[in-house]
């Protein structure tokens, strides 16, 4: 059983999830009567999933237009219907992450692979990761941050999207590479956790023909070594997102260096991390990026 889910929201959390001011949401409840929130004992509004589900599919007919004091008149069936004839345009992007969202906090797998299924039948899946995986999952970030989602909701998701990259990763590995002139070796540093980054970017480097060597998640730099042995011209690949500590970067990039720059070997790192990287004294074969498209490019 998964302990301290959220079943039960403030205003403040309704804020956070559907982007709409706690004080605008005070107004429509007000004067429209669109949402019936519990009252604690001194008076305070809490709101459960059902009210989260209808505020989501209000700003998303709001945003498409729809005046809130029409929509207030409104039957949940004739507001579901408006949904889905939005959703027959096959262009927006709020309702997928809207959907998302709802099956986080529902933990309902059924609702994020029926969104992923209408999304993937219209869009590739690079364009699905760009346009809504990547959106999602930096409001993902900012909703933990402000304990509006527990790590629980966080994790279900982040698995869900992993599961989704790896799947079209597959696809990919599978075929012979195009391109021979450099392996990417892709991996983490210790105690570094955050790989949805590094797992897309595999899936990009192998769209563009190259092969790849995935190590994952805590990597030590002498075992990276050991890839030295077996391929030539190698593109080490890591993202920094909470490790190195900063105190110590500088230093874990110049093993790097000793360790690995043989020959013509390259080292390609990105993540808030490298922010603290001193780039005076940098080897010309380090590369910093500082966005996953910059990075794309390059390949």
């Amino acid at each position: 059983m998964i302990n301290n889910i959220k079943t039960v929201f403030s205003i403040k959390d309704l804020e956070n999830l559907s982007g709409i001011k706690a004080h605008t949401i005070r107004i429509w409840e007000k004067r429209y009567n669109i949402l019936e929130p519990m009252r604690t004992d001194t008076n305070i509004r809490l709101y459960n999933l059902k009210n989260l589900q209808k505020l989501l599919n209000i700003t998303l007919l709001h945003q498409y237009g729809y005046k809130i004091s029409k929509i207030a008149t409104y039957s949940e069936e004739k507001i579901q219907q408006l949904i889905r004839e939005i959703i027959s345009k096959k262009n927006s992007q709020n309702f997928a992450i809207n959907s998302f969202k709802m099956a986080m906090m529902n933990f309902d797998q059924e609702i994020f692979f029926n969104t992923f299924d209408w999304l993937i039948s219209e869009k590739t899946f690079k364009e699905v990761f760009k346009d809504h995986f990547l959106p999602l999952l930096k409001e993902l970030g900012l909703l933990w941050q402000s304990e509006t989602i527990t790590p629980a909701n966080e994790h279900f998701m982040s698995h869900l999207i992993k599961q989704k990259i790896i799947i079209h990763t597959e696809s990919l590995q599978i075929l012979k590479p195009t391109k021979t002139d450099k392996v990417f070796v892709l991996s983490l540093p210790l105690n570094e956790i955050h790989e949805i980054g590094l797992l897309y970017l595999q899936y990009e480097i192998l769209l563009q023909g190259y092969k790849t060597v995935y190590l994952g998640e805590s990597m030590p730099i002498e075992n990276l070594e050991d890839l030295t042995k077996h391929f030539e011209n190698i593109t080490f690949v890591s993202f920094m997102t909470i490790q190195p500590d900063r105190n110590i970067i500088n230093q874990y990039v110049k093993t790097m260096e000793e360790k690995l720059l043989k020959g013509n070997n390259e080292i390609w790192l990105m993540g808030s991390m490298t922010e603290h990287i001193d780039r005076d004294n940098l080897s010309e074969k380090i590369r910093v990026f500082s966005s996953m498209d910059e990075t794309i490019n390059q390949i």
